[in-house]
């Protein structure tokens, strides 16, 4: 049974740091592309980031360019989210993604 878990997230202040991460059970986690993506409220889903199953090559949304960087552990089965100079606009459920598997999510809040 494919299982992702969110955690990691919080409140923090504008301009704070947050490292979500993503626990990855049920699959060849090594074998598979992952992406972050977030839900600011009331709004729809968005594509935040994605990383290919080496970790070698990944992307990011032009609003977290800079910002944002997406890496992880295989040997874990981790996936991570390393957030930095955070905006209010980053606020949102945070959630990891592979094939048509979702996690529940984490909530970030940037708020001072």
């Amino acid at each position: 049974q494919v299982q992702l878990v969110e955690s990691g997230g919080g409140l923090v202040q504008p301009g704070g740091s947050l490292r979500l991460s993503c626990a990855a059970s049920g699959f060849a986690f090594g074998s598979y592309g992952m992406r972050w993506y977030r839900q600011p409220p009331g709004l729809d889903r968005e594509w935040v980031a994605t990383i290919t199953d080496t970790g070698d090559i990944w992307n990011l949304t032009p609003s977290v360019v800079g910002r944002f960087r997406i890496s992880r552990d295989n040997a874990k089965n981790r996936l991570y989210l390393e957030m930095n100079n955070l905006k209010p606009e980053d606020t949102a459920v945070y959630s990891c993604n592979t094939q048509e598997y979702w996690g529940k999510g984490t909530l970030v809040i940037v708020s001072s």
